[in-house]
């Protein structure tokens, strides 16, 4: 169980890092295609972006270190909140194709974060 959630969580710091980096730095890109991208102010678009950029740190290195692992499944349940967030967003501007990977992320988060509180905590 401990290899697999490993793989998770690099997997969802990947994404998160990578998502939050486009929140941010490609944010008028993103606004061609995405309403809520265009809907919502950049500002917030880019702490979102700053958050998850430092949950996918947060999922990865306090367990690789081993300084404050509990903040990992803190950060796996700031991602699974923050991708339903999103995804509420998305639902109320119409936007049906960015769901899915927002979706993808919160179950991720919501199963690292049951992974590291209850089956295999650090």
């Amino acid at each position: 169980m401990n290899i697999l959630l490993w793989i998770v969580q690099a997997a969802l710091a990947l994404l998160c890092v990578g998502g939050g980096s486009f929140q941010i730095f490609k944010i008028d890109e993103l606004a061609k295609t995405v309403a809520a991208m265009r809907e919502l102010p950049n500002g917030l678009w880019a702490v979102l972006g700053t958050l998850g950029c430092l949950e996918g740190i947060a999922l990865i290195v306090p367990g690789v270190i081993k300084v404050q692992p509990g903040l990992t499944p803190m950060a796996a349940v700031a991602v699974a909140v923050q991708s339903l967030l999103i995804s509420g967003f998305y639902l109320y501007y119409g936007d049906r194709a960015p769901l899915p990977y927002v979706v993808v992320m919160a179950l991720m988060g919501a199963f690292v974060a049951y992974g590291r509180f209850v089956l295999r905590p650090f």
